[in-house]
């Protein structure tokens, strides 16, 4: 199936980077540093919200938990880092914020719950609406993240249309799997980690999100183990 939903989000992101490019060298440092908190806190709020909508909290503080050790075991907040610097190197870009760029949207693009059920609705019924409004959404985030990250943040629509067209053919061929008990829980963890995100945007401290992202697997698991079992 064409992912359609998927396509535009990724045409939205390379629009609002591009437009951040060309607009970024003008906007004056505090202006921009202003801006980028208040995405930073518009990003934590979402998460909360998010977080909020468990239903079992011991399997989202298990898969937490059992995620940030898998994920520090794994390096793969070195891995992502190695994978941008790859990029940045392929690309022959000299900004110095291209990695943090490109990882930070990716995870930002990536993680939320509009991604999750997103994919699924068009996967499962063909509905591609919910992702056309993550669309608005991320190019607004991108025109930030891109004047002041830079090009990397441009690099992010290849990762975010890898993952969002896996959750949509992976939905489209396992419907009988995802149950909405299911997607409540994965919206809960994906809430928390939206929200360190948010935290580091604000830079109120540093969070290796990274590190945490086996937690989305493991909740799956949980949760279809505890919660429907």
């Amino acid at each position: 199936m064409l992912p359609v939903g998927t396509i535009v989000n990724v045409v939205a992101i390379l629009g609002g980077g591009a437009i951040g490019l060309i607009i970024g060298r003008r906007f004056p440092e505090n202006i921009r540093n202003l801006v980028f908190q208040g995405l930073g806190l518009c990003t934590f709020i979402i998460g909360v919200q998010m977080a909020l909508k468990f239903s079992n909290p011991l399997l989202m503080i298990f898969a937490i938990l059992l995620g940030g050790v898998t994920g520090e075991l794994l390096h793969m907040e070195e891995f992502f880092a190695s994978l941008g610097d790859r990029v940045k190197k392929l690309v022959r870009s000299r900004n110095t914020m291209f990695t943090d760029g490109m990882i930070t949207a990716s995870l930002l693009y990536c993680v939320g719950s509009m991604a999750i059920l997103g994919s699924f609705d068009e996967g499962l019924r063909g509905d591609p609406t919910l992702l056309f409004t993550k669309s608005m959404l991320d190019g607004f985030a991108s025109i930030a993240l891109a004047s002041t990250y830079g090009i990397g943040v441009l690099f992010s629509a290849v990762p975010l249309f890898l993952y969002q067209f896996s959750l949509t053919m992976f939905a489209s061929m396992f419907r009988e799997v995802i149950t909405p008990g299911l997607v409540t829980e994965l919206t809960a963890v994906g809430g928390l980690l939206i929200i360190g995100i948010g935290i580091n945007l604000m830079k109120l401290t540093y969070i290796r999100i990274s590190n945490l992202l086996p937690a989305l697997g493991f909740i799956v698991i949980l949760a279809k183990i505890f919660a429907e079992g």
